[in-house]
């Protein structure tokens, strides 16, 4: 399989704009499990249904749920000519396991943490005024975000694929960070 990579980082804390970025600079396939999950939603599928049903509580979805939807998009062939950069998945040791289930028992050639304070992405979600974004929410997806990263920050870092990238400045300051660790594969 072609470039596998990983970006982590808190809510609000520029993932999908640099993800887009590196996907066009690498030729490698962007999936943002929140755009996937949220067209699941609009579809109303079954996966999509039980994935509103969470979400509407607060919480986030069930490696189940993920683990299924991300494993389908995997075996897709844009994906197998060009590889992938995944955004929201794994997002708890279970999931990364299944990952590297996945990928045939290894895990991303990439792990990259993008680090904003949490003070920071909470005024970032606060000023997008996203109907799901109160304060309440945040602090709450948050909270659950912290529970379980973590953990999932060892995962890789055991495996020796763990880069952590300062996310504050420009989106420029940030991008040229993250393409200097990728080029240094």
């Amino acid at each position: 399989m072609p470039l596998v990579l990983v970006i982590l980082g808190r809510q609000g804390s520029g993932k999908g704009t640099q993800a887009a970025l590196l996907a066009e600079r690498y030729g490698v396939i962007h999936i943002s499990t929140g755009d996937m999950l949220r067209a699941a939603v609009a579809a109303g599928t079954e996966l999509g249904l039980r994935a509103k049903a969470v979400m509407d509580a607060g919480d986030l979805v069930g490696d189940d749920i993920m683990i299924g939807i991300v494993d389908e998009r995997l075996s897709s062939d844009d994906i197998q000519a060009h590889g992938v950069l995944l955004d929201g998945f794994p997002r708890t040791t279970a999931q990364a396991d299944a990952l590297a289930e996945i990928l045939g028992g290894s895990g991303p050639d990439l792990a990259i943490n993008l680090d904003v304070p949490i003070d920071e992405v909470t005024q970032r979600m606060l000023a997008r005024g996203r109907g799901d974004d109160t304060t309440e929410a945040i602090d709450r997806r948050l909270a659950l975000y912290e529970a379980e990263t973590a953990p999932l920050l060892e995962w890789f870092e055991g495996r020796e694929c763990l880069a952590v990238v300062d996310g504050l400045g420009t989106e420029d300051e940030v991008f040229a960070r993250l393409t200097k660790v990728i080029d240094g594969l």
